[in-house]
């Protein structure tokens, strides 16, 4: 196969181009013209012998092939990135930069905020950043994949551990519980209250031999808005651990009993950004913080 040289410049063009929607916003983004941008998106075509873009009256959107080229873009430009810094940090012998964290919004509210506060005690230079993610579909772990994140705290199925192409390990199980009103009566006997990221397909495989369960007839944007309905009399609901960390007390949590179900949860990367300095600093305190939270949820 021959050999394609592509510059920086021209995987940000990629990038930008696939963010913005079209040859005219990326121009903007870049500094650069519209024509620029779509010469340069021709001359990128023609080294790799694909069309990566799909031209339209409402601008340009990636075929499959765009698609997977802007992903290897952003992973590329991210690890020049580091390059830079990791040298640098090599020289003054600290370890900093940014660090790009995508998490799903029960993670992000109460796994991760001690284990950022141990990292920005043990290595102060490091600068994460944490975006809440919807876990539905791609999720955090197409995050990643996807270049727009440096490690992805994710919901791993119980067949394929980690997604292809990337690497990762388990950081805890959470179990289910019933959640309902304090002090109803008979709990099992309200409307169910659900959101669309809750429960993998063995969970939804459990609930459905439970014939107390109804279907969902209430449903949330997120588990946080269920807690405040179930709270509110609304329902019950079957959340995991997490979730439940500091639940109100106008709500109250009920063990599932035998065969309750779990939710696995851990942190995925991309095999390249797990060798960096800072992934690895990240994944020491996710590692060391484990025990902890597995014995609080």
């Amino acid at each position: 196969m021959q050999s394609v040289d592509l510059a920086p410049q021209e995987l940000r063009t990629l990038v930008a181009v696939a963010d913005e929607g079209g040859f005219s916003a990326a121009g903007a983004r870049l500094g650069s013209t519209q024509s620029a941008v779509s010469h340069a998106v021709r001359g990128i075509e023609r080294k790799l012998g694909v069309v990566l873009f799909e031209r339209g009256r409402y601008g340009a959107r990636p075929k499959p092939a765009g698609a997977r080229a802007v992903a290897h873009a952003r992973r590329v430009l991210r690890m020049l990135e580091v390059m830079v810094t990791e040298t640098r940090g090599v020289q003054a012998a600290v370890v900093g930069g940014p660090l790009r964290i995508a998490a799903f919004r029960s993670a992000a509210l109460h796994l991760l905020p001690p284990v950022l506060e141990r990292l920005a005690v043990s290595h102060p230079g490091i600068e994460p950043t944490v975006r809440v993610v919807r876990e539905i579909g791609p999720g955090t772990a197409g995050e990643v994949a996807e270049g727009r994140a440096d490690l992805g705290i994710a919901t791993v199925g119980t067949g394929q551990l980690v997604p292809p192409g990337l690497v990762g390990d388990v950081l805890l199980e959470e179990p289910y519980a019933l959640v309902h009103p304090a002090g109803h009566p008979a709990p099992r006997s309200l409307p169910l209250v659900d959101w669309a990221e809750n429960c993998s397909s063995y969970t939804r495989t459990w609930w459905a031999a439970q014939d107390w369960i109804p279907a969902a007839t209430v449903r949330a944007e997120d588990d946080g808005a269920v807690l405040a309905m179930v709270g509110s009399g609304f329902g019950m609901a079957i959340m995991p651990g997490l979730s439940l960390t500091g639940a109100p007390p106008s709500v109250e949590v009920t063990d599932l009993g035998a065969g309750r179900p779990t939710r696995t949860v851990g942190y995925v990367t991309t095999p390249e950004l797990a060798a960096t300095t800072a992934v690895r600093a990240l994944v020491r305190e996710l590692r060391a913080g484990r025990k902890q939270q597995v014995s609080a949820v």
